[in-house]
């Protein structure tokens, strides 16, 4: 029986670092139901924004949510409106100050999250799998990827 180790906590401080950066003892349980909460919301309704990651910072009263996007335009809006929106329906999820930093991804191909999101947009618009992959391959590797490797199954 083969050893299956976490990636990310593999990378964690090599090349990657915390989704979320806390320490708490009592209300532990708590504070990762929200942060799930938090991640659950903007996924859900920001789809299309091209989110990569949403990493969450707490201190005493403070929420800090880092959101990397590679449509920050979407999150925004005009004039910062729907940022407030979004302030507004996280403020309802946590009862803390917070605040939001969005920044950009200026090369979406090279993130592998949103290099999948976008393949998995394509085989739902029921575009050929081949095709998809090798586009997605040239994209990568036109933007500087020295290492890639796409696997797809199920139906």
């Amino acid at each position: 029986m083969g050893q299956k180790v976490n990636p990310t906590s593999l990378r964690v401080g090599i090349n990657k670092y915390w989704q979320s950066t806390w320490f708490e003892k009592k209300d532990y349980s708590t504070f990762l139901k929200e942060d799930h909460k938090i991640r659950s919301f903007i996924e859900k309704n920001y789809s299309i924004a091209g989110i990569s990651s949403i990493i969450i910072e707490r201190a005493a009263a403070n929420l800090k949510i880092i959101i990397h996007t590679s449509k920050p335009g979407v999150l925004i809006g005009k004039k910062g409106a729907d940022i407030e929106k979004l302030r507004g329906s996280l403020s309802k999820l946590s009862d803390k100050n917070i605040s939001l930093d969005i920044k950009e991804i200026k090369k979406p191909e090279t993130d592998a999250s949103l290099l999948a999101d976008s393949i998995a947009r394509q085989l739902e618009k029921r575009v050929a799998f081949r095709r998809t992959i090798r586009m997605a391959l040239q994209r990568a590797q036109r933007a500087g990827v020295l290492g890639l490797k796409i696997q797809v199954g199920g139906r």
